[in-house]
C-alpha cells in the first residue's frame, strides 16, 4: 500500500525537520510529513500545491493550479518510515492536506515507525472533518484541529460537521486551533466553543497570513481579543523565521 505526498520539488517527498509553527506544540524541534489532496479548498490556503492540481477549479485566491506531476509523489510507507527514520527526532507532525483521507495508510506508516522508534510523539494536523479511522486513533498521540470559517469559502454544510466537531471537543488529546482574518472571525469562533463546549485552554486563535508583516499586524488586535475571551493565542513562528516556502 502507499501514500500520497506532497513534494519539495517534483519527485521529492516534503518530508523535513523543523520547529513546529503553531499551536500548542510551537517551537519543539519535529520531523514533519506532508500529504498530498484535500477534501476542502479554503481560499487563503497556503499549501494549495497540495490539492489545487490542473483541472481543480476549486476557487483560491491565487488562481494557480499546480501539476499534479510535480507537486505529488505516491510511495509505499515503508519508504516513508526509511525516510523519517533517518532523521533524528522524537516528535512527527503529520500535515497535510488532509492527512485523515489517507487514515488507513497512515496507520501502516506509523506502526512501522513505532516499531522502531516507541517513544515517537505524533501529532496529525487536520481540518475536523473525517473521522480518524480506528486503526489510527491509538497511534496518534495529539491531534490538531482546524476547523475552516466561513471565511475559508467552504460552505459550513461540509466544513463544520455537527458530529465530528463534538467528537473532538469530547477528546482530550484534541486541540483546536481557528485561523483568523478579521474581528468577525472571532464572534463565529466563540459561537463554534459555546455549541461544542470546547475548553479554552484547548482552543488556539491564530492570524491568517503568508508574511511576518500581516501576521504581525493581525496579531495586535487577535492577542487582545484572546486575553479578553481567556483562548491561547498562536503564533505562525515558521512564517517569521523563514517566509511562505516550502519544507520549512
Amino acid at each position: 500500500m502507499s501514500l500520497a505526498l506532497a513534494t519539495v520539488r517534483a519527485g521529492e517527498p516534503e518530508i523535513f525537520t523543523s520547529l513546529q509553527g503553531e499551536g500548542p506544540s510551537a517551537g519543539r524541534p519535529s520531523i514533519f510529513v506532508r500529504l498530498s489532496r484535500c477534501n476542502l479548498a479554503c481560499e487563503w490556503c497556503d499549501t494549495a500545491y497540495t490539492w489545487r492540481f490542473s483541472g481543480d477549479n476549486r476557487p483560491h485566491r491565487d488562481g494557480v493550479a499546480f501539476d499534479r506531476a510535480a507537486n505529488q509523489v505516491v510511495l509505499d510507507e515503508a519508504a516513508v518510515a526509511a525516510l523519517i527514520l533517518d532523521m533524528p527526532g522524537d516528535r512527527l507532525v503529520v500535515t497535510g492536506g488532509e492527512p485523515l483521507l489517507q487514515g488507513t495508510a497512515l496507520a501502516r506508516l506509523l506502526d512501522l515507525l513505532h516499531a522502531h522508534r516507541p517513544a515517537l510523539h505524533v501529532e496529525v494536523e487536520t481540518n475536523g472533518t473525517v473521522a480518524p479511522h480506528p486503526s489510527l486513533r491509538p497511534l496518534v498521540d495529539q491531534f490538531n484541529i482546524s476547523p475552516k470559517l466561513a471565511h475559508s469559502g467552504n460552505p459550513a454544510s461540509l466544513a463544520l460537521l455537527p458530529e465530528r466537531l463534538a467528537d473532538f471537543a469530547a477528546d482530550a488529546c484534541s486541540f483546536f486551533k481557528f485561523v483568523i482574518a478579521e474581528p468577525a472571525d472571532f464572534d463565529e469562533v466563540l459561537r463554534l466553543q459555546a455549541e461544542y463546549a470546547i475548553p479554552g485552554e484547548r482552543l488556539f486563535v491564530m492570524p491568517e497570513g503568508t508574511s511576518s508583516e500581516v501576521v504581525r499586524l493581525r496579531s495586535v488586535w487577535l492577542a487582545d481579543l484572546a486575553c479578553r475571551h481567556g483562548l491561547r493565542f498562536s503564533d505562525r513562528l515558521h512564517i517569521h523565521l523563514y517566509g511562505d516556502t516550502r519544507g520549512t
